[in-house]
């Protein structure tokens, strides 16, 4: 027996040592391996090769990012209930691209675009965890995981969750954005690709709005139980689902880079969309006053109104670049889609077809210098088959010093309508049309400056040829909303200035935004001046081990006739009956640090309670309400 043991020792014991010198080694390749990664080691990165670093740090912008968009909302102003739609006050926001989409825009804010999804380079792996509490019943997650399984090799995982009851009659938030990454070089660098998947669904209860606003203006503390607010609809509800496989990659002709490159380039994005309005009951009632908010119907007492739409892009390009003259790229592209109902109709006599589909082809060019100051870029993008479109983009940047910068650009597009300005089906009789519209022109120049003593931007913009919705009957409760197409000249001019003061661990950080609109009809509504301003306190505690700041955000902007929301359609619409704003918006935070976590708690709008029930985000719909709501965003570094 004993010497079985020792023959069993003798002949296991060497394993079982190498086993622990390796693990020993392994451990502390792992621990250099942490020891030496740097933060610019993780990477974050778009198609356009911007690229940012994972943050853990606290600053006021971590504070204006803590929502359920992930970025600064500054000229977004949110609807009640997490995950709804925004009223934009900032018009210079809106990103225009000459292709046609598929319309149901305000459907889109919580939607990842293919332009927005993310890339990572990572010495180690990292997770993130975003968590905040929501308005009634539920709660917003986001979690992701990326990982470099070698230098060359990284994909990334990522869900964004939510599901928020709110606290108005039928305003349920329930949506799901999955996103999968992947990014892959070779040794030589001689190929690189980038590719995502996303997978997405939102769904939303469509209330409508509140259907008397004096009993949520006065003063009948009944009425502070917000589900006793009547509201149009009690079981409408709309819902966004869509898939998109996106790659874009790239292939040197020279085995080696040289000074003098010559690169063949591929993107290809593939996506499908489906949008749906179901409304169980098609009547209100108020005052014993029977009604339909949005007409009659063509067959029954519900509707079901349902659209596909199918996009596939493919931009082949080639592209030279050289140290001293810059990169020049040619390139060519192909967009098709198609956009159908169920079937044709006949509708008051007009025949409304079942689809719309085409094929639109253009070729282009790019040109991109850089040098140790100065970096220009110009953008010529042309179409070349029946639905014509044109492009183009001018930008310059120039680097005074390491505290100072100013940028210009200027683009001039002729953009194709939407889809869902050309064509709409529904059961509601006058929700169908089919339309023809010229193409948008749209001539935008702007200015950004940073500079040591603020930071400051000015776009000017001449639009014309504008397409919009609005309604035709504005009276009555009744809302008939279609699009329609201005035909004179919109001047648009928005002025941005942002400043941080800093008195010991003391700081005021303020935004100005200043717009104005020179129209003959009032087609583009915006308000004149919207500003917030943060006054807060920031100090390290407990021997340094937890970094804080606490302080009072104010919002405002001024009253002007805010575009409506239509849920039939998912868009907003141009309104001239009633205006909204003038109401200041109170948020009061503590944010803390320690290590890579940071937990936030705020009551936003505290002060809703004492100054006066007028606060809107649209004519019929209340902004929030006074709420105390906390969460974390947690990074691991493994």
């Amino acid at each position: 027996m004993n010497k079985s043991i020792l023959s069993f020792f003798l002949l296991f014991t060497p394993l079982f040592l190498v086993s622990q010198v390796n693990q020993r080694d392994e451990k502390k390749e792992k621990e250099a391996e942490t020891i030496k990664a740097r933060h610019d080691q993780y990477q974050i990165y778009t198609i356009e090769r911007d690229t940012t670093f994972v943050d853990t740090s606290l600053t006021i912008q971590s504070e204006y990012k803590y929502n359920y968009l992930r970025k600064d909302t500054f000229g977004l102003l949110p609807f009640a209930n997490e995950g709804q739609s925004y009223t934009v006050l900032d018009f210079g926001l809106i990103q225009n691209s000459p292709y046609p989409e598929m319309g149901f825009t305000s459907k889109h804010f919580n939607y990842y675009a293919a332009e927005e999804v993310k890339y990572y380079s990572v010495a180690t792996p990292i997770t993130e965890l975003y968590f905040k509490t929501v308005m009634e019943q539920g709660q917003s997650v986001d979690a992701l995981i990326s990982v470099n399984t070698s230098e060359q090799f990284n994909f990334s995982i990522g869900y964004r969750g939510l599901r928020s009851l709110g606290k108005y009659i039928n305003q349920l938030s329930s949506n799901g954005n999955f996103k999968f990454t992947a990014s892959y070089f070779t040794k030589n660098k001689r190929y690189k690709a980038n590719f995502h998947y996303t997978g997405q669904d939102l769904l939303n209860g469509e209330n409508g709005g509140i259907t008397t606003l004096s009993d949520f203006e006065g003063e009948d503390p009944a009425f502070r139980n917000r589900p006793r607010l009547q509201v149009f609809f009690t079981d409408a509800k709309s819902f966004l689902k869509g898939k998109r496989a996106f790659i874009n990659h790239e292939y040197r002709i020279n085995s080696k880079a040289t000074d003098n490159n010559l690169i063949v380039h591929h993107q290809f994005n593939y996506e499908t969309k489906y949008f749906e309005f179901n409304q169980a009951t098609t009547s209100t009632r108020i005052d014993q006053v029977e009604f339909k908010r949005f007409g009659e119907t063509l067959v029954g007492t519900s509707v079901n109104d349902q659209v596909d739409y199918d996009k596939m892009y493919n931009q082949v390009a080639v592209s030279f670049k050289n140290k001293l003259l810059g990169n020049v790229r040619v390139f060519a592209e192909d967009y098709f889609f198609k956009q159908f109902y169920g079937e044709e109709r006949i509708v008051n006599n007009l025949v409304i077809p079942n689809k719309i589909q085409n094929r639109i082809n253009s070729i282009g060019g790019q040109y991109f210098y850089s040098a140790s100051k100065l970096k220009g870029s110009l953008l010529i993008n042309q179409a070349i088959t029946n639905q014509t479109f044109s492009q183009l983009i001018a930008q310059a940047s120039y680097q005074v010093n390491e505290k100072n910068s100013i940028a210009f650009q200027l683009e001039n597009i002729s953009k194709l309508p939407d889809n869902n300005y050309i064509l709409n089906q529904s059961n509601y009789i006058n929700y169908n049309w089919f339309n023809s519209f010229k193409n948008e022109k749209i001539n935008t120049f702007s200015v950004d400056a940073k500079t040591q003593w603020a930071t400051a931007s000015l776009k000017a913009m001449v639009i014309n040829d504008h397409l919009f919705f609005s309604d035709d009957i504005p009276v009555n409760n009744i809302q008939i909303v279609t699009p329609k197409q201005y035909d004179k000249t919109i001047n648009y001019l928005s002025v941005t200035v942002s400043k941080e003061f800093k008195y010991k661990k003391w700081a005021l950080d303020n935004t100005l935004l200043y717009q104005s609109v020179t129209q003959d009809d009032p087609i583009l509504n915006v308000p004149q001046v919207t500003t917030r301003n943060t006054i807060y306190y920031s100090s390290h505690f407990f021997k340094k081990a937890m970094f804080l700041q606490t302080g009072i955000i104010f919002k405002y902007f001024t009253k002007y006739y805010a575009n409506d929301y239509n849920p039939l359609l998912a868009e907003a619409f141009v309104q001239n009956e009633r205006k909204i704003g003038d109401f200041p918006m109170l948020d009061f935070f503590v944010n803390a640090r320690i290590r890579q976590a940071r937990i936030f708690l705020k009551a936003e709008h505290f002060n809703s309670s004492f100054t006066g029930n007028t606060f809107y985000s649209a004519p019929n719909y209340p902004y929030r309400d006074f709420m105390v709501r906390f969460g974390l965003v947690w990074n691991f570094y493994q």
